[in-house]
């Protein structure tokens, strides 16, 4: 929040912090037992049955990756649809994750309401 170039401000933590409130905004935490730290995680919005991951982060290794594990098996479990993780990099193409077209992206989420 503090450090130079982060984009976490005030601004953003209020309005999640609002979202949360709500029943929009949630977070996936790994934690450490050993050392009780929080050591990895994801937040996002969701609507319906789609998540909409604003941010990773992982302080060892793997560790958003539990998370982002977690989450899409919650959402399997749970009637989810679709995991929005905003860009398609080697991490998420690793664990499965593929981009898809504008059109079939509008498509599941227009068929949540």
């Amino acid at each position: 929040y503090n450090e130079q170039g982060a984009w976490l401000g005030k601004d953003m933590i209020e309005a999640y912090t609002r979202l949360h409130q709500q029943g929009f905004a949630h977070s996936v935490e790994v934690w450490d037992e050993h050392t009780d730290q929080l050591v990895g995680g994801l937040y996002g919005v969701a609507i319906g049955a789609s998540f909409f991951g604003e941010s990773m982060f992982s302080l060892v290794p793997n560790g958003s990756k539990i998370a982002l594990i977690h989450l899409a098996r919650f959402m399997q479990q749970n009637g989810g649809k679709l995991i929005d993780c905003q860009f398609e990099t080697p991490h998420l193409k690793s664990m499965g994750g593929r981009h898809i077209s504008y059109d079939e992206y509008m498509k599941i989420v227009s068929s949540d309401y």
